[in-house]
């Protein structure tokens, strides 16, 4: 399963909402119409990304949609967006618990009742409560915004839990995210800049800053390697061996005559001295990785061959 031209068109407009980017968001809007939202959906949509994402940017992203509705939509909306009849709080802890397929409880929901009060009678009960959307789209709106926003990781892996549990495919949240992430949102770490000095060794674009500012004193060069979808370095190899810790998106490492292995954000691949390989991201996912240069006084680096287009897709198929 895949998501629609029309569900990408939608994560197109949470995207640019979450990041306040009004000239991309207008092009969206447009995008959207033509795939065949109505104004009322969007509308619906627009409304529901405050929670995620602030009152101002969907404030913005509602005056960016009234210019571009249609003249006869711009009245009074015919939908009263008072809350429907029964108490919100019941009705959004009922689900609450039916969208997550567990009552949600815990420590901090106790420290701070009034958050959780908030979570379930407004988010839950009045805008998840409201029939415009069905929640399979209310998540992947969300799971878009969200990633877009980055340093939002805990929350983005609770909705992604949660656009499952909803029927939203593995495939579909890896393209979502592949969809709406850029080289600023992939991790907690600063991308930096176009990495321009070794694009000749890479196939795709990436992104490299460096992280230790003290590394001629202490002898530890850490590098932020970011890479976009389907990029990967030549094979390599180091005098003095490399570790590579993940820290966003989903990216894959092989050696030499060895199975690919997947890296997820928390793993850690020591690679010894001279052993030829290459990382880099997956076909359809971002991928960050810190990079550090083990006995960097005497490490060199040779760069080898390309990895070829079916080595990598053969590599890289789960």
């Amino acid at each position: 399963m895949a998501l629609t031209e029309k569900e990408r068109t939608l994560c197109d407009v949470a995207a640019c909402t979450a990041r306040g980017d009004l000239k991309q968001l207008g092009g969206a809007f447009e995008a959207a119409y033509v795939a065949g939202w109505t104004t009322r959906e969007l509308m619906e949509t627009a409304t529901q990304l405050y929670a995620y994402c602030g009152f101002p940017r969907a404030l913005n992203a509602l005056g960016v949609l009234y210019a571009r509705a249609p003249e006869a939509e711009r009245g009074k909306a015919d939908e009263n967006p008072s809350r429907p009849d029964g108490t919100s709080l019941v009705r959004g802890a009922a689900n609450q618990t039916k969208l997550c397929g567990r009552e949600i409880a815990g420590p901090l929901f106790d420290w701070c009742p009034a958050i959780d009060d908030y979570l379930k009678a407004h988010l839950f009960g009045d805008i998840f409560g409201r029939a415009v959307l069905d929640w399979r789209t209310r998540e992947i709106a969300t799971v878009a915004a969200l990633a877009a926003l980055g340093s939002v990781q805990p929350q983005l892996d609770a909705h992604i839990g949660i656009a499952k549990h909803n029927g939203v495919a593995d495939a579909d949240i890896a393209e979502i995210l592949a969809l709406v992430r850029t080289e600023d949102t992939v991790s907690p770490f600063r991308a930096g800049f176009p990495n321009t000095r070794y694009r000749q060794y890479f196939s795709g674009r990436s992104w490299l800053a460096a992280l230790s500012k003290r590394d001629k004193e202490t002898g530890v060069p850490i590098f932020n390697v970011t890479f976009e979808p389907g990029c990967r370095n030549n094979w390599h190899a180091h005098t003095g061996g490399q570790i590579l810790v993940c820290v966003g998106g989903e990216g894959w490492y092989q050696a030499r005559g060895e199975k690919a292995v997947k890296m997820t954000p928390g793993m850690v691949v020591e690679i010894p001295a001279n052993v030829e390989h290459w990382h880099g991201a997956g076909p359809k996912t971002w991928f960050s990785h810190l990079a550090i240069e083990c006995h960097p006084e005497t490490n060199k680096n040779t760069w080898l061959e390309p990895v070829r287009d079916a080595d990598y897709a053969a590599a890289t198929k789960e």
